[in-house]
């Protein structure tokens, strides 16, 4: 699949130390290895990686140890285990998987300033990557899962004390979750971030795939529970709309599904997973596909009916 999508352009690879996901101890790692592996037969330069260090989460306690914070211990650890899984010398952006700070994660509710708890200071954090980045190991510094709070204060403390600027930020934005727009992009466009959005087909719900049950061996199969932030009462409803609209005009549902997300201003670049060959060959046919201001009238519609059903 690599060598495919490398054939058809894509010069861009994401990766996590703790991928796969869900993450498990006897995998945790697997896919840098994995991309590392393959990485060596080819031309680095011409490849962008990038790779994301795990912020604290006691159900994860096996990446590095049950202290594990955005501090400069976990971080240079972090990024060497990162380059020796990768079989690369340099990464070119390095993100912060989710802020070392609480905050409201993969659909949970609203700020809760009960759950506040103690945090490494964001100028200790950007003064270490500063290192790393002198030291040639990483490149740029990327943000994920992050909030318009957090956009502006990586962003004004890089500046006034002359640290490495955040220059991207992963956060989820697809069809039936269009948070990112409404909350995020001002912060993204003034401080001149572009978004990498993952989850542009809300887990696989825009395919349609799932409208009459879960297909055997899909994700949702595979790994029961996991997708509870796509498992809203609305969701299916609104699933059945946008499926209707690409049926109409001609398209599949993922390639519609991903057109529009490649549409808005504020993306930089999107990013797809594939389980088959079959699908990475559909997800990048999308490229291929512009929506028209008929089909976003009528995506539009179908929003202003079912706002965000999986922020």
């Amino acid at each position: 699949q690599l060598d495919y999508a490398v054939a058809q352009g894509v010069n861009f690879i994401d990766a996590a130390e703790m991928y796969p996901v869900p993450s498990r101890a006897e995998t945790q790692g697997k896919t840098e290895e994995y991309i590392g592996e393959w990485l060596v037969k080819q031309q680095r330069e011409q490849l962008i990686i990038a790779s994301k260090i795990a912020g604290p989460n006691p159900k994860i306690s096996w990446i590095r140890s049950e202290n594990r914070k955005i501090d400069r211990v976990n971080i240079e650890q972090a990024v060497e285990d990162s380059l020796k899984r990768l079989q690369t010398d340099y990464i070119d952006l390095y993100q912060i998987h989710w802020p070392d700070r609480y905050v409201p994660l993969f659909g949970a509710p609203d700020y809760d300033p009960s759950q506040e708890r103690d945090t490494v200071p964001i100028v200790e954090q950007l003064e270490v990557f500063a290192d790393l980045i002198t030291a040639g190991k990483i490149r740029y510094l990327g943000l994920s899962n992050e909030t318009p709070w957090g956009v502006c204060e990586f962003s004004h403390l890089a500046k006034q004390l002359e640290l490495p600027k955040v220059v991207s930020i992963q956060n989820a934005f697809n069809l039936t979750n269009r948070v990112f727009h409404t909350h995020i992009a001002e912060a993204c466009r003034f401080h001149h971030l572009g978004l990498l959005a993952y989850s542009p087909l809300a887990f696989g719900m825009l395919t349609g795939k799932y409208i009459n049950g879960i297909p055997e061996n899909s994700r949702l199969a595979l790994f029961q529970g996991f997708g509870q932030r796509y498992e809203k009462s609305n969701l299916a409803e609104a699933v059945k709309e946008y499926v209707a609209i690409a049926n109409k005009h001609g398209i599949s549902p993922a390639q519609m599904g991903l057109a529009f997300v490649r549409s808005r201003w504020f993306v930089a670049s999107t990013i797809i997973g594939a389980t088959t060959m079959e699908q990475l060959q559909e997800n990048l046919s999308s490229v291929e596909v512009s929506l028209d201001d008929e089909i976003l009238a009528e995506i539009d519609a179908v929003h202003a009916k079912y706002p965000n059903p999986t922020p």
